[in-house]
């Protein structure tokens, strides 16, 4: 049931390139619950809470495809570098608003709108490098290792992040992030060069093209992106957790409700180590994205704060056992020639959902309330995810030990290693 420490031992790089991740996360998370209170504190909409993800989207979508295909034609730790010093300059930009006498709010939706961009340029590259780091047969493990590091992040960061907001403010939640970005570049800079593979294409529209039929000739593969987008856009209601905490009378509870969902990651990643005894990938996807749309549908009408917050920690655990067999699926099947680009489609998949949820949910709890805003959501997303089930039978069907396409990335792996 433990992790398995295997990548952890083996590579280096892994490890260096974890602490990075972990360290930049926790300061990430402290944006991420200080940002939309910020916006609540300055307009009071929660439609202008969820406008941030109407900011991100349009360049979620097109660095997000672009940036795949420079992680594959490009030194992808040069990619990672390069674009944490970019977030590191943009949590100074939200300190100095946030110590301006009065703060303005535009510059909290261009920093976000910037942030997007530069994050689907380096995920990509940091979702491609790992198979290079790591032997085929730890990336399993080391899919979990790094859902930990995550969530360590997302449950630490939100927790702190509602103290430090209430009790020192905004600012020094920003500063705390530029910081964490200062120790990452320090680390990410000593791991070793990721060049380009010969067989890949060079970034352009074409490139791009070649990536998205790869992906749309997997239908198990499409079938892991739909069922996330559906997941997200549906039942992803962080915009309206500040709004919710304040219906309950229970603000204090706002940065644990923010924690909750990474907790119940954190808790399945502390036992994840029986994921490896797992080869039926696809249905494990389906049957937890359709358990976390029921778990944020109860979050939604409970009255008793402390059932929120525990059944938003079960939709988190959830969300990673989902999360956990769609990276396997992707590591263990996609070419290395192809995984940058496919990378930009998974980025998409991930992130344009809770993005756009974000829309989605404020504009519902403009029209018909917060809580109805949550419950339905959560229910919708069930349903979205057992009709996808039923048409899409490669995902349903699909089994690490016999799919042809895992058995020729392990060949191509093996060969590069002699």
């Amino acid at each position: 049931m433990l992790p398995d420490l295997a990548p952890w031992r083996a590579s280096r790089d892994f490890r260096r390139l974890w602490y990075s991740g972990l360290i930049s996360n926790f300061g990430s998370f402290l944006t991420f619950v200080a940002l939309p209170v910020q916006l609540k504190d300055l307009t009071g909409s929660a439609a202008a809470v969820g406008a941030i993800g109407a900011v991100e989207l349009i360049p979620l979508l097109v660095f997000g495809l672009y940036g795949g295909a420079l992680a594959d034609a490009w030194d992808k730790r040069k990619l990672i570098v390069w674009t944490e010093v970019g977030q590191g300059l943009l949590s100074a930009a939200l300190l100095l608003n946030a110590l301006l006498p009065q703060p303005a709010v535009w510059p909290l939706y261009v920093v976000a709108a910037l942030s997007s961009a530069l994050v689907s340029v380096q995920r990509p590259a940091l979702d491609s490098l790992w198979p290079r780091i790591v032997a085929h047969d730890h990336l399993p493990a080391a899919a979990s290792l790094n859902s930990f590091r995550w969530t360590v992040g997302g449950v630490a960061g939100p927790a702190l992040a509602g103290v430090v907001v209430a009790y020192a403010g905004l600012g020094w939640a920003y500063g705390a992030d530029l910081l964490t970005f200062v120790v990452s570049v320090a680390l990410v800079v000593r791991i070793a060069a990721a060049p380009a593979s010969h067989e890949a294409a060079k970034p352009s529209l074409r490139a791009i093209a070649e990536g998205a039929r790869y992906a749309w000739s997997r239908k198990e593969l499409l079938g892991t992106y739909a069922v996330d987008l559906a997941a997200m856009f549906l039942a992803m209601p962080l915009a309206l957790l500040p709004f919710l905490a304040d219906e309950l009378d229970a603000e204090w509870s706002l940065g644990l409700m923010y924690a909750s969902v990474p907790l119940g990651a954190l808790l399945v990643s502390l036992v994840s180590g029986w994921t490896a005894r797992i080869h039926r990938h696809g249905r494990m996807v389906v049957l937890s994205a359709a358990l976390w749309g029921l778990a944020i549908a109860a979050a939604g009408v409970m009255d008793d704060v402390w059932l929120v917050l525990l059944f938003l920690t079960v939709a988190g655990g959830c969300d990673m056992v989902s999360g956990i067999f769609r990276g396997i699926m992707w590591n263990q099947t996609i070419p290395d020639e192809l995984r940058g680009r496919l990378a930009g489609i998974e980025l998409l998949s991930y992130s344009v959902g809770p993005t756009v949820g974000q829309v989605r949910s404020g504009g519902f709890a403009a029209w018909w309330g917060v809580r109805t805003s949550v419950w339905s959501g959560g229910v919708l997303c069930a349903g979205a995810v057992g009709l996808l089930a039923l048409c899409l039978p490669k995902l349903m069907s699909y089994d690490a030990r016999t799919d042809e396409h895992a058995a020729r990335v392990r060949k191509q792996r093996a060969a590069a290693q002699v």
